[in-house]
Parts: structure tokens; C-alpha cells; sequence
């Protein structure tokens, strides 16, 4: 059986929220969206970086979870705080923009539009983390038009 230890199971779980019984892809994006309120972290020489990071950390630590708890456990919910990054790229940091943010990302990543339940297939931690960062692409962008036909 693969071992996970405590700091790969943290950071893998998004601060523990894969183990929370219900919903546990919405306490992860919440987990995103808080990490992201720390002063400075919206600036996108930190949080591009941070994206890229955790982003292939996450294929590494989800192929982990899939060895451990099965194909795309809800365990492993770093993928949804990179997806909730993503679509935080580049806005206004104001409460409601954060909060139609938040429900945006939830959206793509609960309905999963074309090609991204694809994605969902390829196996181990790529499989994980690809399908929400295209998620969280398409959230971004739909979030940037929002703000200039809507928000203004």
C-alpha cells in the first residue's frame, strides 16, 4: 500500500478538507480562496508561480491518493485549489468578486463541460489535476467577461 505521510496528506487533502464527508471539492476551494486572502498572494508573480508549483506537485501527490484511496478519490483536493486560483488570476480583489468567483469555479467544476469530464479519464495524478486546471481556465475566463460586460 502507498505511504502518504502527514505533510504530502495535508497539502494533497487541501489542509484536510478531501476528509471532510460532504462536499469535500467545495471545502477545498474554500481552502483556495482563503490561502488566496493572504496580503500579497493575489499579486501574480506569487500566485502564478504558487499555480505552477502545486500544480505538478498535485500530479505527483494525486497519483498518490489514486494508489492509496482509488481512481480520483475525493480525498485529494488540491486540484480544487489550484482550479480556484486559476480563476482568481488577474481580478479585483473585492468581496464580491470573490464570492461570484468562488461560485463560477464551483460551477465548471461540478458540471464539467466539454472536454473537461474527458480529462477526468487519463489515469493517475495528471488525470486529478488536468481536468481543474481547464476548469479553472474556463472559470477565469468567464470571470475576465464578467468583468467587463457585467461588472464594468
Amino acid at each position: 500500500m502507498t505511504k502518504i505521510n502527514l505533510i504530502e496528506k495535508a497539502i494533497g487533502s487541501g489542509l484536510f478538507t478531501g476528509f471532510i464527508p460532504l462536499a469535500p471539492g467545495t471545502f477545498g476551494s474554500l481552502v483556495g480562496l482563503l490561502i488566496y486572502l493572504i496580503p500579497g498572494f493575489e499579486e501574480p508573480l506569487i500566485l502564478i508561480p504558487a499555480i505552477i508549483i502545486f500544480t505538478f506537485y498535485g500530479i505527483f501527490l494525486g497519483s498518490k491518493f489514486e494508489q492509496a484511496y482509488g481512481k480520483d478519490p475525493g480525498q485529494c483536493t488540491i486540484d480544487e485549489v489550484i482550479g480556484m486560483w486559476i480563476t482568481l488570476l488577474f481580478l479585483p480583489k473585492t468581496l464580491m468578486i470573490l464570492i461570484i468567483a468562488f461560485f463560477v469555479w464551483r460551477a465548471f467544476d461540478i458540471i464539467k463541460p466539454y472536454p473537461i469530464r474527458k480529462l477526468e479519464a487519463i489515469e493517475g495524478g495528471l488525470g486529478i489535476m488536468i481536468d481543474d486546471v481547464l476548469g479553472g481556465i474556463y472559470s477565469l475566463i468567464t470571470m475576465q467577461l464578467i468583468l467587463v460586460f457585467i461588472i464594468k
